[in-house]
């Protein structure tokens, strides 16, 4: 199988959530073929610097937004994994579950992607996520950076751990962000991220983790992040077009 075609089959999976046997009445090739090259490439780490190039060519294009950064986490079931990053989901009825933690910049680029156990507080994930990120951050950008959270940050750990890296922390509830918007106070920043968890879950094969290695299901959230970036950069190029 061309690894084109390759590429194109494990898309197909992540968009539609099927079963990689289900390739095989696609026409799209071999779902044993496009699965076996899928675990080269995962070992090879191919998805994550997918994401850090098309990260790295939208920051060329556009420019990535560094003033105001977002994080939050987004609970996922995980009903094949038993051993491998997982623990019992405190909003499922204490079943197996995963969780991502993401950092998005201004506009909701997707900059850093870490995966842990349901169960882990989101503030123990923050500086393993501050840490992951995929492009070089400038070096203008460590004074006077925001950093906005919701209230399961609210913590000394997490005050810390912010200032320590430079970052400025604005801590809100949604219903308070909500209020400052309506009184037009304040702009309501922190958004962006739940937009892109949402535009994550837009792949169906991430809704649930099926795949029993971290690896493999880390693999096709990097390679979603990608397409985000690569759609970014394309509406950019659009608008230009037309102005």
């Amino acid at each position: 199988m061309p690894d084109r075609a390759a590429l194109a089959a494990i898309m197909f999976v992540l968009r539609t959530g099927c079963q990689w046997k289900a390739l095989d009445a696609t026409g799209l090739g071999s779902g044993s073929t496009a699965h076996r090259r899928f675990q080269e490439w995962v070992r090879a780490g191919l998805f994550f610097r997918l994401w850090r190039v098309a990260a790295q060519r939208y920051d060329e294009v556009r420019g990535i937004d560094w003033r105001w950064l977002a994080l939050d986490g987004c609970l996922t079931k995980a009903p094949l994994s038993r051993s491998e990053v997982v623990g019992r989901n405190p909003t499922d009825r204490g079943k197996q579950g995963v969780k991502r933690s993401l950092l998005v910049d201004g506009t909701g680029l997707p900059l850093a992607l870490v995966v842990g156990p349901a169960n882990r507080n989101d503030h123990r994930l923050m500086a393993e996520t501050l840490d992951s990120l995929v492009v070089r951050r400038p070096a203008h950008a460590t004074k006077g950076q925001h950093l906005c959270l919701d209230r399961g940050y609210d913590d000394a750990g997490s005050r810390h751990e912010a200032a320590r890296r430079g970052y400025v922390v604005h801590i809100r509830g949604w219903h308070e962000e909500v209020q400052e918007r309506r009184r037009g106070r304040k702009r309501v920043r922190r958004w962006v991220v739940e937009r892109t968890h949402a535009w994550l879950n837009r792949c169906r094969r991430l809704l649930i983790r099926w795949e029993r290695k971290v690896d493999n299901y880390a693999a096709l959230l990097h390679l979603a992040c990608a397409l985000i970036c690569h759609r970014a950069i394309g509406a950019n190029a659009s608008l230009g077009a037309r102005r």
